[in-house]
């Protein structure tokens, strides 16, 4: 997609609610790095934004259930006086809901030491036991409080509170080591759970009461008290008092529940109010920030009194962000125009692929290995179809390919209504965002699993044999015989796909990776484009190299289908005497002649030796012109362009330049032996790789077979009804793993082998994909980041690359 480079001169008063059709089409590029991002003109108000916006995310915490997203975007965004009257209202909201809910934790606390003195006066008399007579003390004779001044150094001191039920072993251990065993502990267990004002977790706590003599041991009580957090309440030690006291806490509960239930209530009237519209909210700050944030990039001309951006705007648009610059004047009501200007540049613009809901997946996973260089060929256009049919290739079977259609159909129909539902399940995300792949992949996989006739591992007669069974059943029983093709074939051939005789599947590896490699013209494109000289340098070495050797190999193979036959009457082409193609390549190769036995010839046609031969070495010559070729040219531009600027030669400069001349030719040798080396060897592995579509498709044909072999075909033996329900349950556990095994595990790996041959074997001989994307400025994309994370501020001085907002 062709991208310009636009100025835009607009005016100071610049309107905050422009076309967001037009503005999602240019990407701003910062014009203003040497400035510190404190300084920018628009700080303060992004500022206020981020504050606006962090209130409403805390008031969005404090509502009982999520806020929900507004049923359609806010029509229009606010002016400047609409701001702050927001703004005053978003103050007066927070503190509002920061009083109550201060209240109302003042209030829970209040309860809750209310709650814990009410248990403890009620464990009191159980508390006072003797722990030895398991008798009860006399707490008016034997008992007198700590508190007490005029206590009598011969009676028990004691202290009462709440501690947590964790804490009771190592509370009671400090407590018997601060007082050398001079005390007496006792405990008991809260049964119901208290909850904590402040977090609203359920708090398991113990009642417990310390007797000891003394005030210097009274000092260190209360320390480790401190220490374990303890919570320390006035009991009365007499019966009567305790009574009388548990009697006023009752009544203080009873009023504190009435008003904090009125508190809860007015709290949730408050919140259900803004609930509505605190979403809408949310959207409007985050737009007037992102908005602000774009303008800092802008830099200012006091001078004219107007704003200076640039933007990256692709072509077919141009005139929808003119329109978005008009339309943002008219609503302003701002007497001066803003105006476009195209800026000529020799900055490489970022890459820019219009995609859909089908292509995007596609475009993703091109993407996910490299983003395509400006006006590089893009990939993804052919991954549309090789995608699926190299996996097809790979997963060919009727029955499993409906089972994947089936799941991405379901997927397709109802997008709608799953885009709606968020998830945050990653393996569910996937899948849904690749539904249109799956689609086609299972599409294709029906396909071809007509061409290899397999529906869940068997044969489909469905036109009948072109074989016949040409032994008798004494030669078959006594024997295994092969069916020879000039005594048990047909006339006729098999109408569509594979003959059912035939329980193997199809060898297209070899045809479809010469194929692969046939879109190696794209490297012919882009280098027209970018560097011409690599159409004779690079391109060309290439291609006859590979046409040479192994296309070469691809016509052998047509060839051997072609001329030799079992019904032929030349006895040296019938199909015993057709040779191994892997042989004569690989003789070839070598340059070792190839042996026959009479009556069969050693080659297929005549001279056959000798343009192999001519093939090799011309293929080898390819070599040393892929090495050296742009090295040279490299030097000799290199050489000229100095010439040329220096105007003069000899001396210690012509030293100086020989010197870096010497250290790029030897860099430039290097880097091209690398991808000389590369390329040769990866002509081998790759085609080697290919083998992974027979490897994969036969292993899956052969784990369908043995699911049918070993699983359903038990339930299908026997005649009587109580078979009916082992086939039942033999069928149940055949579709289990005919699902989680042929479909999920050999359809994931038949996609990530897919995916390899396209990044390794496929895209590597032509892709480069070290450009960057176009990143225009949206509000959806914008939104969508800040509910992950905050909007991070972007700038040339921070990126090597420009960024690409609006």
């Amino acid at each position: 997609m062709d991208l310009m480079a636009y100025t835009m001169y607009t005016v100071q008063t610049i309107p905050k609610s422009p076309d967001k059709a037009g503005l999602e089409r240019a990407g701003q590029l910062a014009l203003n790095p040497q400035v510190n991002d404190f300084q920018r003109r628009y700080v303060s108000e992004v500022r206020r934004c981020s504050e606006m916006e962090r209130k409403l995310r805390w008031v969005a915490a404090e509502l009982p259930v999520p806020a929900a997203p507004p049923a359609r975007p806010p029509p229009r965004n606010l002016s400047a006086r609409e701001v702050n009257i927001l703004e005053e209202r978003i103050d007066y909201i927070e503190s509002e809901i920061q009083e109550m809910t201060r209240n109302a934790r003042n209030l829970k606390a209040d309860y809750l030491s209310l709650n814990e003195l009410k248990i403890l006066i009620e464990k009191m008399q159980t508390l006072f036991e003797d722990h030895d007579a398991h008798r009860k003390i006399s707490a008016s004779i034997h008992v007198k409080q700590a508190n007490d001044a005029d206590g009598d150094i011969g009676h028990l001191g004691f202290i009462a509170g709440v501690v947590a039920t964790a804490r009771v072993p190592a509370f009671e251990k400090m407590l018997w080591r601060i007082s050398h065993g001079n005390i007496f502990f006792k405990q008991t267990r809260i049964e119901k759970p208290l909850l904590d004002p402040f977090s609203g977790h359920q708090l398991l706590k113990s009642v417990f009461v310390v007797f000891f003599h003394g005030e210097q041991i009274k000092m260190r009580v209360k320390k480790v008290c401190h220490g374990f957090q303890a919570t320390l309440y006035p009991c009365p030690a007499t019966t009567k008092e305790q009574h009388e006291m548990l009697a006023g806490v009752s009544s203080r509960i009873n009023d504190l529940e009435v008003v904090l239930k009125q508190t809860e209530e007015h709290r949730r009237l408050v919140l259900a109010g803004i609930a509505h519209d605190i979403s809408t909210w949310i959207v409007i700050v985050r737009k007037e920030k992102a908005i602000y944030h774009t303008l800092n990039m802008f830099s200012m001309d006091i001078v004219k009194k107007c704003l200076i951006g640039e933007c990256w705007v692709p072509k077919q648009d141009v005139y929808i962000v003119q329109k978005a610059l008009e339309n943002g004047v008219k609503q302003s009501g701002s007497p001066i125009p803003s105006i476009l200007h195209h800026v000529p540049t020799n900055e490489i613009p970022p890459t820019f692929n219009r995609t859909n809901k089908v292509t995007k997946g596609f475009q993703n996973l091109i993407d996910s290995y490299g983003i395509a260089s400006y006006r590089e060929v893009n990939p993804a256009l052919y991954t549309i179809i090789t995608f699926p049919f190299l996996f097809a290739v790979m997963f060919g079977d009727v029955g499993h390919g409906i089972i994947m259609t089936i799941f991405a159909a379901v997927l397709v129909v109802f997008e709608d209504r799953f885009m709606k539902k968020k998830s945050d399940n990653e393996v569910w995300n996937i899948f849904f965002g690749g539904r249109y792949i799956i689609l086609l992949m299972g599409i294709f996989s029906v396909y071809t699993g007509t061409i290899y006739n397999d529906f869940f591992s068997k044969s489909i007669n469905a036109f009948g044999s072109s074989w016949f069974n040409p032994y008798d059943n004494l030669t078959l029983i006594e024997k295994t015989m092969s069916l020879a093709p000039e005594d048990a074939y047909r006339d006729y051939p098999y109408p569509y796909g594979m003959d059912p005789v035939w329980q193997i599947t199809l060898l297209l590896s070899v045809l479809i990776e010469l194929t692969d490699d046939g879109f190696n013209f794209l490297s012919f494109c882009h280098s027209h484009f970018r560097k011409p000289e690599a159409i004779f340098l690079q391109y060309m070495p290439q291609i006859v190299f590979l046409l040479l050797l192994f296309w070469y190999l691809c016509i052998l193979m047509f060839v051997k289908w072609i001329i030799y036959s079992a019904a032929n009457s030349d006895p040296a082409y019938t199909s015993l005497c057709a040779p191994s193609v892997l042989i004569l390549f690989i003789n070839m190769m070598l340059l070792k002649p190839t042996e026959a036995v009479e009556p069969c010839k050693p080659y297929m046609y005549t001279g056959q030796e000798a343009l192999q031969n001519a093939f090799l070495y011309i293929a080898l010559l390819c070599v040393p012109v892929m090495l050296f070729g742009k090295p040279i040219h490299k030097m000799m531009v290199g050489r000229k362009r100095t010439a040329y600027q220096n105007g003069v030669e000899g001396g210690d400069q012509q030293e100086d330049e020989a010197d870096s001349e010497k250290i790029n030719w030897g860099e430039l040798l290097i880097t091209q032996a690398i991808h000389t080396i590369e390329y040769v060897l990866g002509a081998v592995s790759h085609t080697a790789s290919y083998l992974r579509l027979w490897a994969l498709s036969l292993a899956h044909a052969q784990l369908s077979a043995v699911l049918w072999k070993q699983v359903l075909k038990i339930g299908l033996r026997g005649r009587s009804y109580y078979n009916a329900i082992t086939l039942y349950v033999v069928f149940a556990i055949w579709a289990f793993f005919t699902v989680a095994i042929l479909v999920v595990m050999e359809g994931l790996s038949a996609f990530l082998h897919t995916l390899r041959l396209h990044w390794v074997e496929f895209m590597s001989k032509f892709y480069d994909g070290q450009g960057y994307a176009f990143a225009p400025f949206s509000f959806a994309a914008i939104l969508e980041e800040e509910e992950e994370e905050p909007l991070t501020v972007e700038s040339k001085d921070a990126n090597n690359s420009p960024p690409d907002r609006y």
